[in-house]
């Protein structure tokens, strides 16, 4: 790895740049040493287009199978607003990909224009399968905000759905990415007031209140309906949750903290 400038710490899966930015690679599974240096390359360059030197992560997941696509993350703070991308690919291309996106990312962030969608580069994961386990649990202190907000930082995270709690109704709600285009709006409560727009985008309520599930029920929900995401309420807790399709076809869930 001499030639990319790169120091490797610790266990082979944590890569620090020698250069002047401040620039990491996580990656996971056998990550080709080729794919790090074109990783730090390809974001590198786009860091100093956008003349940026603020703290960089990037993260490299190659798939359990053969042939499976490979998934890059990069995270980093633009002109202090917290921003992400997240793409899949066949190896090393991936990491092409999630510079490009990042790119576009950056530039949009510089004006008033929002995601595109439907999105060609990320399809929906939505397919009819058996029930999948759930892997993953992210408890997070999610953001108590309106419909808006909630679309702003979906926007800027590069999410396709995104948890929060409804400052008008107080429980939880879910923004989501629409045909052809516009947000959707979930909530625990459907006879709330929705304002017809938020961020220049058409606002489509949902017109019935989120399904009262248990996380098993909510899974078989999910995978047998081919739903690429479920916003549900929890019957135990009565607290709203987000149940969505990973890139490995297993589930993660985003609950309250």
């Amino acid at each position: 790895m001499k030639s990319s400038g790169l120091l490797n710490s610790s266990s082979a899966q944590h890569w620090l740049t020698a250069s002047d930015l401040d620039l990491a690679v996580t990656t996971f599974g056998a990550v080709p040493d080729v794919d790090v240096t074109r990783a730090v390359r390809a974001i590198g360059r786009v860091l100093r287009r956008h003349h940026l030197d603020a703290a960089t992560r990037v993260r490299v997941t190659a798939p359990a199978e053969a042939g499976a696509a490979t998934v890059v993350q990069a995270n980093i703070r633009c002109r202090n607003i917290a921003t992400r991308v997240q793409v899949t690919g066949p190896g090393g291309f991936a990491v092409t990909f999630a510079a490009e996106r990042l790119d576009r990312q950056l530039a949009r962030l510089a004006t008033t224009q929002s995601r595109d969608w439907p999105d060609p580069a990320r399809p929906p994961l939505a397919e009819v399968t058996e029930p999948r386990p759930i892997v993953r649990r992210k408890q997070v202190d999610l953001l108590t905000g309106s419909p808006a907000e909630a679309t702003a930082v979906m926007d800027v995270m590069d999410y396709d759905a995104y948890l929060f709690t409804d400052a008008e109704s107080g429980t939880e709600a879910v923004v989501a990415w629409g045909d052809p285009l516009g947000v959707r709006l979930f909530r625990q409560d459907a006879d709330v007031r929705i304002p017809p727009t938020v961020n220049l985008l058409p606002l489509t309520a949902d017109s019935a209140p989120a399904p009262i599930l248990d996380e098993e029920r909510a899974a078989h929900v999910l995978c047998h309906h081919g739903l690429p995401f479920l916003f549900f309420t929890e019957q135990h807790s009565g607290r709203g949750r987000l149940l969505y399709r990973r890139y490995d076809g297993d589930l993660s869930i985003v609950e309250p903290a």
